[in-house]
Order: C-alpha cells, then structure tokens, then sequence
C-alpha cells in the first residue's frame, strides 16, 4: 500500500503492519503487509445500512462534503450520491481492532515470498516488460530487478489487488476507526480527488481492506503524488497497465533518494570479541544507521572492497534462520541506503530484506535460464 509516512500516505509501511498484524504472517502472505496481505479476505456482502452507518445523513461525513466542496470546489449533491451508496464493512473494523501479535521471525515470513511460482513468475513478468523496464532503470537509476521485485511481493504481479471496494473501505476508516480517523480521511480525500482527476466513479476502484490499490498497491496520497503516465498515453492506470505500474514504482523509489548503483546490502563480518556489544546494537532486528568507518572501530565490517565501500551511513541488520537442533541462529548483513529507501514503500526490515531477496533470487534465476549448458 504504499507508505504512510509523511511523503507516502499511510505507508506501505503502516499499511502493512496493519495487515500483518491484523491478518497475521500467513494471510500476509499477502500480500503485504498489506501486500499478499492486503488482499486480505472477501469483503462481507452489502447489508442495509443501519442508522449509524448511512453515511449521507451523518453529521460528521456532511461536514466532510463541506470541506470538500468549499475547499476542492466539489459538487455537494455528487458527493452525497456517493457517499449514500458507500457501505460500512464490520470486518475491516474488527481486523483494526485484533490485539498486535508479535512480528514473525525472517524464517517464518520470507519463504511465501520466495517460492519458485513466485520467483518464476518475476521472470516472466520481467520478460513481458523488458522494455519499459529497461527505460525506467535508465530514467530512474532503480535496478529492473528490484521494481519487479516490489510488484512480486505487494500483489504477485497483480494476482491480488484486493476485493474491497475502495470507498468503502476508506470511508469505513476514516467515519468508524477513530483511531486512525485523521490518517484515513486525508486518504479518503486524496482518493475523492484522484478519482475526479481520473474520471471514475469513487464506487468502482477496488482494493486492500486499508485502502491501497492497483498492482503496486498505492494509497491515494502517494498515486497522486509518484504515480506517472509511462507509456504517455494520457492516463495513469495502476490496475491494467504494466508500464504506469513500473515507471512509478521506479518513481517512488526515486523520489526517495534511490542511489543509482549502491548496494541494498552487504554481508556483515563480526569480530568474535565484539559479536556481544555489537548485538546489543540491535532494536527489533536492526541497529541505528552509523558510519562504516563507525562499525569497523567496533569490529563490525561490510564484505566489500575499501573503493566500494557506502559512503552513507549504515546498519546492522539480523535476518533469523531456520533453528538447528533448537539453537537460535540469524545471518548479519550491513543494510545500506537503498534497503532504507525500500523502507519507505513499507517501514519494515522483514519486508525490505524480502524485496531484495526476492530481487536477487529472479536476478540469479534469469542467469541461470540463460546461461549455455556445458
């Protein structure tokens, strides 16, 4: 979904804890985090609306009409149509509403995203769109296998863009969850302004149960704000078309500092005597970003030549592995600037680590496949 940060709407990042949490690792599988997750289940059928939830006659949405209209120029009766045909769904409430979980380990998340149909499935979608692939490294300096990647894990290539009627599903937050309400009806109006932009109904978009939508699964303030017309044909459609969908993930990434040839990361190498301090650095799997020059006078290096060293600052990333024998294990990387950029899509270091897992796997994948056989 992405972002929730200041710069991307609710974030890929909120957006996917949400789900995460909400529908938990399997059902993330999902796509997220909000991605494979974020198709989350089928929408509940439309009931009749009781009083509560008949939007069109609340005080607090006809309020919201107000701004819309004194502030966007909207048209009072257009709105009120649309929202007195915009439906409650309980279920995304009471997925809001399930307790936090603790967040699964590396191990635990990353296999839904690596699997062969999910890696094979990232070589043919780079195939069927190696052209404008190619074009938006060239523009935007984002490795092709990266974008590819991204798309892999927010919907599978487009497999699960959700089923809930974005409307719904954005009205239903911003009106019935008030906890994030202000986050919810800042998307609901950028997504009101979006479809005007775009000519559609507000009633025909579908998407993730917090709101995100199309094949990169972008909130409303981040579609109109890093969406972009790739193949110039004068619309930006983040459901149907590959190149709209590539160019503004490549854009997005861009947008957000993207280092034109900079690793994601690195493999850490940890001095024995300093395995111990150098641990304790880490909050949640990873540690505050530092100088490599930092890390190395506390015996924490980067498997890379001194001329390719990261100029940026740094961090100290733990992935947890499979245990052996019921010992705890985990494999230590430098996360450089670029895994912090994929950050910003979704603030997660399991969902970043999976982008570039994902990415190498296809990469290594396509090598293979073209590779002469001895």
């Amino acid at each position: 979904m992405v972002t929730f940060a200041p710069t991307l709407s609710m974030s890929h990042a909120a957006v996917f804890l949400l789900s995460l949490f909400a529908f938990s690792a399997s059902s993330l599988a999902a796509g997220r985090h909000d991605a494979p997750a974020r198709a989350a289940r089928a929408p509940e059928a439309a009931a009749p609306a009781d009083a509560a939830h008949r939007y069109a006659e609340r005080a607090d949405v006809r309020a919201f009409i107000d701004e819309l209209v004194t502030d966007d120029g909207f048209d009072r009766r257009a709105l009120t149509r649309v929202f007195a045909a915009t439906r409650f769904q309980p279920r995304i409430v009471a997925a809001m509403d399930r307790p936090i979980v603790a967040p699964p380990k590396w191990y635990e998340y990353a296999p839904q995203f690596l699997t062969p149909e999910r890696i094979d499935g990232g070589v043919a979608f780079r195939a069927r769109n190696a052209e404008a692939l190619a074009r938006a490294e060239r523009e935007f300096g984002v490795p092709a296998d990266v974008i590819v990647a991204i798309i892999g894990v927010e919907t599978f290539y487009g497999r699960n863009l959700g089923s809930y009627r974005v409307m719904d599903a954005l009205t239903t937050l911003a009106f019935d969850y008030p906890r994030r309400a202000t986050f919810f009806r800042g998307e609901l109006k950028e997504f009101l302004r979006l479809a005007r932009e775009q000519g559609l109904s507000p009633l025909t978009p579908k998407g993730s149960f917090a709101g995100a939508m199309g094949v990169p699964q972008f909130m409303p303030g981040s579609y109109r704000r890093f969406a972009v017309d790739f193949d110039n044909d004068g619309h930006v459609d983040l459901w149907a078309d590959s190149a709209d969908v590539i160019g503004s993930v490549a854009n997005f990434l861009a947008r957000h500092d993207w280092q034109p040839g900079e690793p994601v990361v690195l493999a850490a190498t940890i001095d024995d005597d300093a395995r111990e301090a150098a641990l304790r650095k880490l909050d949640g799997g990873i540690s505050e970003r530092r100088t490599l020059a930092a890390w190395e006078s506390d015996g924490v290096g980067a498997d890379v030549l001194a001329s390719q060293a990261p100029a940026d600052t740094v961090a100290l990333l733990a992935l947890e592995e499979l245990p052996v024998d019921g010992a705890e294990r985990a494999s230590y990387w430098i996360a450089c600037a670029n895994f912090f950029v994929i950050t910003r899509y979704n603030r997660s270091r399991l969902y970043a680590s999976a982008v570039w897992s994902l990415s190498e796997a296809i990469r290594k994948a396509r090598e293979s496949a073209s590779s002469p056989t001895p």
